[in-house]
């Protein structure tokens, strides 16, 4: 039995180092295993497997027997031994070949015949970045669709618009949420493309010519596509490169981090713009009973989770110009300055997006929305907007136009005077109510400021996106449409 003392020193131990927050902090396990090195080596193992299994079946000289072994070890990583390897052989693909070796000892002759280290180094990254989509692409559904019936809802509720954050023509409060819900989907979209486009490096051995494999079969090409073909079908993918280097393209990282840092700075607008209406009053997130807002401010209510969505959507947009970078970088068939930087952005990017999501999905199923606070906000600008109004109802009512412009100039700005120089409410319509200019609208002012009346189709609009463009994108994710997120704050 272990000595207590020991494994609290170990334990201890822990917090000495510096550990990623998006791991200890914020991510999904599946997303943080994804990137793992157990789910790394383990998927190194499957592809000397899926190797072993191809040549053989082409006539290479590999026995049955081999083959089991290597499956029957292929989750027994001794971790210890692998580290051991590396730092004597100064190699982690050759170190991990000896620690399979050791266990697989009648095996040991042909793990990894005729490849290069990338076919499992980058093979497996193709397979962990597919399968980060795969984990992103359900939670941006749930996002979309917890927007999509908080637009619904909403659909009819008018709600100041703003343009350059000053008062505008109003909207409503489901209108708004479609417009983050449209960039979502253009999101989702650019998820399953670049998701959809990823091909596998394949079997192309040391600069990509397949030379060793041409070599092993004796010269027959049929045999090395065909190898080619088999362990990419194994792996999961329909297709591999037809061309690469020692590496595939450095492009393919700049598609699969272009649109994640683009979901980024989607997910950025729309808490910002949250984290705005919070301090409008007019909606908030979700807020827990005992949660504290401030140490010293005890009625705060803080945006937190609009405020960790932005900040860490902040480091996925940067995250972009890494690969850009690298892909710039690399010479003729590879060079290896790609590796420490792709072990740290690659990562980072699909462990950011996925919290971001996350968290987005909890605010998303919580929204809090104060139509009283709103309806307020709109008695107080509405006034100003309506004047076109009731400039038109005088004229109707055999007014002239001009006379009726030049009274409604007059009295609203004596109203803007009392609301920006005195801080009192709008006035305007007690002052046209006073004014026996326009005693013949008086039984038409209610109508003329109806806040339905401003928001023009919107109601209309939002059924339509919803119901066109919006439910028959997240069909494919019905059926993990009901996954609640446990959110650790």
């Amino acid at each position: 039995m272990a000595d207590p003392g020991t494994a609290e020193t170990s334990r201890d131990e822990e917090f000495l180092k510096y550990r990623s927050p998006l791991v200890s902090r914020y991510a999904s396990k599946e997303m943080a295993y994804n990137f793992s090195d157990r789910k790394k080596f383990t998927t190194w193992r499957k592809l000397w497997i899926y190797l072993a299994k191809a040549e053989k079946e082409l006539g290479l000289p590999i026995t049955e027997e081999q083959i089991q072994e290597m499956e029957t070890n292929a989750e027994l990583i001794d971790f210890k031994m692998a580290a051991e390897e590396e730092k004597r052989l100064r190699h982690d693909v050759m170190a991990h070949v000896h620690a399979f070796s050791h266990c697989c000892p009648k095996a040991a002759g042909i793990i990894h015949l005729g490849a290069t280290s990338c076919y499992v180094g980058d093979n497996t990254d193709l397979i962990v970045l597919r399968d980060g989509f795969d984990i992103l692409l359900p939670k941006l559904a749930r996002v979309i669709s917890r927007l999509a019936d908080f637009a619904e809802k909403y659909a009819d509720l008018p709600t100041l618009g703003f343009t350059h954050y000053q008062p505008a023509q109003l909207t409503t409060v489901g209108k708004r949420a479609c417009l983050w819900i449209q960039d979502l989907c253009m999101d989702m979209r650019n998820l399953e493309r670049a998701r959809a486009e990823l091909r596998f490096r394949g079997v192309k051995g040391t600069t990509g010519t397949q030379a060793s494999f041409l070599q092993l079969f004796e010269g027959n090409h049929d045999k090395v596509e065909e190898l080619d073909r088999l362990v990419t079908e194994m792996a999961g993918f329909k297709q591999a490169y037809l061309v690469t280097g020692q590496t595939y393209s450095r492009k393919v990282d700049i598609d699969s981090l272009s649109v994640l840092s683009s979901l980024g700075a989607t997910v950025h607008k729309i808490c910002t713009d949250i984290r705005l209406l919070a301090n409008l009053k007019e909606l908030e997130e979700p807020f827990e009973k005992d949660q504290i807002g401030s140490s010293a401010m005890a009625y705060k209510r803080n945006p937190m989770r609009s405020e960790r969505c932005c900040s860490l959507a902040r480091h996925l947009i940067t995250l972009i110009m890494d690969p850009l970078q690298t892909a710039a970088v690399q010479w003729f068939e590879r060079t290896l300055d790609d590796s420490a930087n792709r072990r740290v952005s690659l990562p980072e990017a699909f462990l950011t997006a996925d919290i971001i999501l996350s968290t987005l999905q909890n605010i998303s199923e919580g929204l809090v929305v104060y139509p009283k606070v709103i309806e307020r906000h709109i008695r107080l600008e509405l006034p100003f907007m309506a004047t076109e109004n009731i400039i038109m109802a005088m004229v109707k009512a055999g007014g002239s136009r001009q006379d009726c412009h030049e009274k409604v100039r007059v009295l609203s700005q004596l109203a803007a005077a009392v609301v920006k120089q005195e801080g009192g409410d709008n006035d305007l319509i007690a002052r046209i109510q006073a004014d026996p200019y326009f005693t013949p609208i008086l039984g038409q002012l209610d109508s003329l400021l109806d806040p339905k009346t401003f928001t023009g189709r919107a109601p209309q609009q939002v059924k339509k996106f919803l119901s066109v463009e919006v439910r028959p994108l997240l069909l494919p994710f019905e059926s993990e449409m009901n996954v609640k997120i446990e959110l650790e704050i």
